[in-house]
């Protein structure tokens, strides 16, 4: 039976609560390979400040950290970010990182133009609507400074679990518990529309394995004009 676009979010919001509390650092302490990527385009583009959108228990938000990076994270999951907080602690890193339990089907608690850098590790293809994933690019691109890249990762159509599960429609597919958003390369297209488009990189995750895509854009910066924290 399919749940309204509020039935769901709510049955997911509730559903990773959960997760993180029954699994602590749940996805170890080692950074996502997006995420060493994106410290590289970041530090490339001469970045300070970054947000990480769906930082969950913290182990990307580190590195960025540990990077000398200022890292604004947030999460819709106030129990993972209770644990990042903690680890942040622990690891010497904590005046580095910010936290913000935030939905991000609300618009980002953020200035305009107020980050260099923005990163999302399977945030985009959770149980989003494509309408919802259009208004957060939006937000995403409001929020950072011209010149300043968006590197995110989601599963795409390729994946085993494509179709798999009960289907909400809009490509949304649950399995396990867990509701996927899966895109087409259309999505990723439109989503870079107005920006400069970098990258779309293929790469596969985890046991099963999951089949995704890097996606790497920037907002244009006006011409003369220093890329970010220059």
């Amino acid at each position: 039976m399919r749940k309204s676009e509020h039935e769901l979010a709510d049955v997911q919001r509730e559903h990773w609560q959960r997760t993180y509390g029954e699994h602590p650092g749940m996805y170890g302490e080692e950074p996502s390979d997006p995420a060493v990527h994106a410290a590289a385009v970041f530090r490339a583009a001469g970045a300070r400040e970054v947000l990480e959108l769906g930082a969950g228990h913290g182990r990307d938000a580190l590195h960025l950290a540990r990077e000398g990076f200022t890292v604004r994270a947030t999460d819709f999951s106030p129990v993972g970010l209770e644990q990042l907080r903690a680890a942040a602690a622990a690891r010497g890193v904590a005046e580095r990182i910010t936290t913000t339990s935030h939905d991000v089907r609300e618009p980002l608690p953020l200035p305009d133009a107020s980050v260099d850098g923005v990163f999302a590790h399977m945030l985009l293809c959770m149980a989003l609507s494509s309408a919802e994933i259009h208004a957060l690019v939006t937000e995403v691109r409001r929020v950072l400074r011209p010149g300043g890249a968006f590197v995110y990762t989601v599963r795409h159509t390729g994946d085993a679990h494509y179709r798999a599960g009960t289907g909400h429609g809009d490509d949304i597919w649950e399995h396990g518990g867990f509701a996927v958003h899966f895109f087409h390369r259309d999505l990723v297209d439109a989503l870079a529309e107005g920006w400069q488009l970098q990258e779309v990189h293929a790469f596969e995750e985890g046991d099963l394995p999951r089949r995704l895509w890097r996606v790497t854009q920037t907002v244009p910066a006006p011409a003369g004009d220093d890329p970010p924290g220059v």
